[in-house]
């Protein structure tokens, strides 16, 4: 069974006080749910940046070059679900069963995806990744704040960014290669095994999950239906799909009434999917999952249109814009494991962080849109925002997480998941929405939108700079 860190059963999983103070992430009592955890995240990364690189390929042989942004919307979005529910499921009944669920999902939906006859099949598979992608990432979250003592916690937090990133140096060309040479149907059946091998690795090191808590004699008729974690979660899920599909019509009407539909729907649903005061950043958990929404904003919404400008605005081919990608990916790791390795002042190092990433991101956005700045300062801008990203992201959550009681470490870390879903969802779609106005109207260019993608994610950063001290509860 999982436990606090705090809390000492004899279960050779739970780290007891007595235990030898050298051990690492890989001692004899994590070694195996350590390996089992980043091999799950290493997978969900694999899948996620090997699908981005065959996906207008995907789309073009099942017809679905139309809808082509619903390729990546339908897994962001049932993300969201899958986040909320495996966080509540892992308060009520420990990690164990929502990482298995999530698992099984995951490998169906690639299954299904890679299958698929027609484009609406495929779009159902990414709908069932995007389940299992947002429980597999939450419960991961969950593991690490009870499994594991404090003093590891910024290690296998450290250890986690470099599951997702490294995965950004092979994936790409290990996809690209296997659609050229067999077919983009050869990614999706690649993941499956990895996942059975990552179940057998981390199922049996949870050890038996505890008996699921019974709710208080009038829980049941206390929330309404309509407030409960999964139809607010869906109802989130709704909101944000209605704003990113109206932020794409033309029509300045039709965009702000269904823009305006999309926010009634889901700004209510997110108050209650995420703990209070998130909204407020008020300080403490509100705040620091307000914090994990402004820093992912920042970072994969520039991210999100980094190739795009290098190659439409500064002429570089697919092959040297996707090295400043690499770059990114290669400082955060460094960043992270640098943050982990001094582990103090999370709250300084989490705004040193963010202005690490705000000084990246001008630089890579002045390169990007103007041509007197040489484009091969935005390699070496983004390198400058992953190394940022690295130490906030990795201090923010070990801040943000360490004062949660034990019973709602999972709410905890769905909310920090949540967030970093929804925030990267909307800004994209706000860039999308930019960009393709600069399609349809003279009064902006292409330049110009990528000029106020930048600067809105500038921002963003900047905000994160000066709300990073609310992560200290009062």
């Amino acid at each position: 069974m999982i436990v606090s860190p705090s809390t000492n059963t004899g279960d050779p999983q739970a780290p007891p006080d007595r235990a030898p103070a050298e051990e690492g992430v890989f001692g004899a009592s994590h070694r195996a749910l350590s390996a089992g955890v980043l091999l799950s995240v290493g997978m969900v990364a694999f899948e996620s940046l090997g699908v981005a690189t065959i996906l207008p390929g995907v789309a073009g042989d099942l017809h679905g070059l139309g809808s082509y942004g619903w390729g990546l919307s339908a897994l962001m979005l049932a993300n969201i679900v899958g986040t909320v529910l495996a966080g509540r499921s892992a308060d009520r009944g420990g990690p164990r069963r929502p990482m298995a669920a999530g698992m099984l999902v995951f490998a169906v939906g690639c299954a299904v995806a890679g299958a698929a006859p027609d484009w609406p099949v495929f779009l159902g598979g990414r709908v069932l990744q995007g389940l299992g992608v947002g429980a597999v990432m939450a419960t991961a979250y969950t593991l690490i704040g009870l499994a594991y003592p404090e003093r590891l916690q910024a290690r296998m937090f450290a250890l986690l960014s470099s599951a997702w990133t490294l995965p950004s140096l092979v994936g790409p060309v290990v996809a690209g290669t296997l659609s050229d040479a067999v077919s983009w149907r050869a990614v999706f059946v690649l993941v499956p095994p990895i996942t059975l091998l990552a179940a057998a690795l981390t199922l049996p090191a949870m050890g038996r999950p505890p008996a699921p808590s019974a709710p208080a004699p009038d829980a049941a008729g206390a929330v309404s239906w309509w407030r409960r974690p999964l139809t607010a979660s869906v109802r989130l899920t709704l909101g944000t799909g209605l704003l990113l599909q109206g932020l794409l019509l033309d029509d300045p009407v039709r965009l702000a009434v269904v823009a305006v539909a999309g926010l009634v729907v889901a700004v209510p649903a997110l108050r209650l999917v995420t703990p209070d005061g998130t909204l407020g950043a008020r300080p403490g958990l509100g705040a620091g999952v307000a914090v994990r929404a402004l820093l992912c904003g920042a970072y994969f919404g520039s991210e999100a249109f980094l190739p795009l400008g290098l190659q439409e605005l500064r002429g570089m081919g697919a092959t040297e814009a996707g090295l400043g990608l690499s770059a990114g990916a290669i400082t955060w790791v460094a960043g992270s494991a640098f943050q982990a390795r001094r582990d103090s002042g999370r709250v300084a190092a989490t705004a040193a962080g963010f202005a690490v990433l705000l000084g990246g991101v001008v630089l890579t956005g002045a390169a990007v849109v103007t041509s007197a700045v040489p484009s091969w300062i935005a390699v070496l801008g983004w390198a400058v925002a992953g190394l940022g990203m690295g130490v906030a992201f990795n201090a923010s959550t070990t801040a943000a997480l360490q004062p949660v009681p034990a019973a709602r470490q999972g709410q905890a870390s769905a909310a920090l998941q949540l967030a970093q879903t929804l925030s990267t969802a909307l800004v994209a779609g706000l860039g999308g929405a930019a960009v393709a106005a600069a399609g349809h109207t003279s009064a902006l260019s292409s330049r110009g939108a990528l000029l106020l993608l930048f600067a809105f994610t500038a921002l963003l950063a900047l905000a994160g700079t000066l709300l990073s001290r609310r992560l200290t509860p009062r």
